[in-house]
């Protein structure tokens, strides 16, 4: 791949359906490339269950949690090219999606940003980190919406 090439792919180990794959990837390029991630990007979403993802947390971060998404930055320090796994636990995204009374698309979205988000530098840890996370991700949601890259 070349190093200003963005290979974003969708790994399904659990099935869930991610519409409009096409235009998420030109619109998920297309924010990168906005965020200064111009020399290319190689980002896997790993659609898994809560099984799956809680023993990613208790191995990786030594956390005894279900959780929604866990976003591993892989990129090279020495290079501008970003790379990540980003595993997301499709169980949580239905749940959620329930509980906050939206569909299992959008919800699903949400958390695909919200990804993203982490892997340019937003962090959650804090009450006001996390009013500004939640902020970005209305924003890129509402920027999807008008998105016909």
């Amino acid at each position: 791949m070349n190093t200003n090439e963005f290979d974003i792919q969708f790994h399904f180990q659990k099935s869930v359906v991610l519409k409009e794959r096409r235009r998420l990837k030109g619109f998920i390029r297309e924010k990168l490339l906005r965020e200064g991630k111009k020399c290319g990007s190689e980002v896997n979403f790993i659609f898994c269950s809560d099984d799956e993802l809680l023993q990613i947390n208790r191995k990786h971060l030594e956390h005894d949690y279900y959780t929604d998404i866990i976003t591993f930055d892989l990129s090279d320090e020495r290079s501008c090219k970003l790379v990540s796994d980003i595993y997301i636990s499709v169980d949580r995204v239905k749940e959620n999606a329930r509980a906050e009374h939206v569909s299992t698309a959008s919800e699903l979205n949400r958390v695909i940003f919200h990804g993203l988000l982490h892997l340019i530098g937003y962090k959650d840890k804090t009450a006001g980190q996390a009013k500004k996370m939640r902020g970005m991700e209305e924003k890129w949601m509402a920027d999807f919406e008008g998105f016909h890259g």
